[in-house]
């Protein structure tokens, strides 16, 4: 199976299945010197693990991350870093059934149709427990980050019909390090309390409908320099839609006012440019923080449309291997509402993308390269 690496110069392979041993990732490219241990990694994995509230699955994993290789007295030695988690919690006789049939918004049908093939138990490399390696290789791109001053703001923006009032303009005007933690206080992770509860209410009558729920979740990216990015094939706002729809849930993608700005005159849609304390910055930012493909040093805002979970407990009518129409009621663990857990997801593959574009970046003018080589020697 090809496509399970992504990256060019900060490059990750992830590997695993939902029911096998385990689940991880290799990370080639990440510079040697960087303070890593497990516990920077974890953090990130508890964000995403199963089992936190009653809008998730209930299936008790750790998610427990070990570091395998790259790792030298805490710090990374620049060779391959290997992270692995075992799996631990798996009920691979809930999915007897599956072998026979192809469930409905599930890729059951279209895997057997490349490979003639599939692992069933909770959907082989489709499961969402591939993002585990994600997440972890994203935490190391996060702390790279961090220390260049770029952050980031991740969060439910929607389930279902209710939308948080809050806008990312009001969120970028507030503390980030309160807004932050207030966001990763709640089980939805969305930014308003009063949001929160009518989103709650709203997943309570799915489930007790035996159904599910989608929603939307925001990305604002703060600190990245202008310039990062290239005009044609390898635009930036081009590799992040490519990195969050490699997402198994999400099924939109919009950077700024995205589809809005079909709707809007130029002069409302462009930003226009001032000085602020010497320094040329977009008076507004309706293109997102990105203008031609490159960042233009604006906060970088997008959004990710997640679909309903496709495993739900109502009656479904779907077709068996014999091509019989036959129905079905999907049993065993499964999210009313993947959006809480695949935020931190979302959150790790822009990290992936900036960091490898900005890794690229470093190569894009000749005087850079004399600046760093005559500083080095």
């Amino acid at each position: 199976m090809a496509g399970s690496t992504f990256g060019t110069h900060f490059k990750i392979t992830t590997w695993g299945e939902s029911h096998g041993r385990g689940i991880g990732v290799v990370v080639d490219g990440c510079p040697a010197g960087l303070p890593l241990e497990e516990e920077d990694i974890q953090t990130f994995l508890d964000r995403r693990k199963p089992g936190q509230s009653k809008f998730s699955t209930q299936r008790k994993e750790e998610d427990k991350v070990e570091i395998l290789s790259g790792i030298f007295e805490g710090k990374t030695t620049g060779t391959p870093i290997s992270l692995m988690v075992h799996n631990k919690d798996q009920h691979s006789r809930d999915y007897g059934d599956i072998a026979s049939y192809y469930r409905p918004g599930h890729a059951d049908y279209t895997f057997d149709m490349k490979y003639g093939f599939r692992d069933y138990r909770g959907g082989g490399r489709s499961s969402g427990r591939e993002t585990i390696g994600r997440v972890a290789s994203g935490a190391i791109a996060r702390k790279i980050l961090e220390q260049l001053g770029i952050s980031f703001l991740t969060y439910t923006r929607s389930i279902g019909p209710v939308t948080t009032s809050i806008t990312p303009e009001k969120l970028l005007q507030s503390d980030y390090r309160e807004t932050s933690q207030g966001i990763l206080s709640n089980p939805l992770y969305m930014p308003e309390e009063s949001s929160c509860h009518k989103a709650q209410e709203y997943l309570e009558t799915c489930m007790a409908q035996k159904n599910s729920a989608g929603g939307i979740i925001e990305c604002i990216i703060m600190g990245v320099p202008a310039g990062i990015g290239d005009p044609v094939f390898e635009k930036l706002d081009a590799n992040l839609a490519k990195a969050i729809f490699s997402i198994g849930a999400v099924k939109g993608f919009e950077i700024g006012d995205g589809f809005a700005s079909a709707v809007s005159t130029g002069s409302e849609n462009n930003d226009p440019f001032k000085m602020d304390h010497g320094k040329i910055t977009p008076a507004s930012n309706h293109a997102g923080g990105i203008l031609g493909g490159i960042s233009n040093g604006a906060p970088i805002i997008f959004r990710a449309a997640i679909k309903p979970t496709p495993s739900i407990a109502a009656t479904q009518n779907t077709v068996n291997k014999q091509g019989e129409e036959i129905q079905i009621s999907i049993h065993g663990r499964h999210d009313p509402i993947i959006v809480p857990r695949a935020v931190v997801v979302v959150e790790s593959m822009a990290a992936l993308t900036i960091l490898d574009l900005m890794m690229e970046h470093m190569g894009s003018r000749a005087a850079s390269l004399e600046q760093f080589y005559r500083y080095h020697n």
